[in-house]
């Protein structure tokens, strides 16, 4: 089933998420959800925030990024296989060279900001089946991870944005938290106190 896409301005995003442990009720069919929301809406992570639940939980699929033919053909491979659940993630090294990539957001549509992120990490996390696994990585991988597990910190990447920026896009993320945005997925917008 499709979930609605949680819009900026929903304090769902900014809370910082809970733990989970193996009993949470209808962990399977909640990721089968967001792996068919993720798709649906043709992202390559999706955090359970952004569906409106404050847990540690979010899901990678790098495949696009396969499509590029800027990329080694080992480098195609690794996106195109990449395809993790993270559940409890815990940020255990983030490391490396800081580099900047455009980076957008299906809870903040339309607009696309250059990012610095340092280019590589180390992560704890279990999988679908509460297997713990301690993986490291670099480039797009862990940029895209590094995303996601903002999400669960309450951090959206226009946080890590210069206040100039910032006052740019101001008018767009207004327009996103009120609904005036044209977009081909669902979403569900915050709902807005009266004056």
């Amino acid at each position: 089933m499709i979930l609605p896409v949680i819009a900026y301005g929903d304090p769902v995003l900014r809370k910082i998420a809970k733990e989970i442990d193996k009993d949470y009720p209808n962990l399977a069919e909640l990721i089968t959800n967001m792996r068919e929301t993720m798709i649906n809406s043709y992202g390559v992570g999706l955090a359970a925030p952004q569906v409106g639940l404050a847990i540690r939980l979010f899901l990678v699929d790098t495949a696009p990024f396969a499509e590029n033919d800027d990329y080694s053909d080992s480098d195609k491979a690794f996106y195109k296989s990449f395809n993790r659940v993270f559940i409890n993630a815990k940020m255990i090294k983030e490391e490396d060279e800081f580099w900047n990539f455009s980076e957008g957001c299906l809870s903040i549509p339309g607009i696309n900001e250059e990012v610095s992120r340092q280019a590589a990490i180390t992560i704890e996390y279990y999988d679908e089946n509460f297997k713990k696994h301690t993986e490291s990585l670099s480039g797009l991988a862990a940029r895209v991870v590094q995303h996601e597990y903002d999400h669960l910190e309450g951090i959206l990447f226009t946080d890590k944005l210069s206040s100039f920026k910032k006052r740019l896009i101001k008018r767009k993320l207004e327009n996103i938290t009120k609904g005036k945005i044209d977009i081909d997925y669902v979403m569900r917008f915050p709902k807005l106190k009266k004056r």
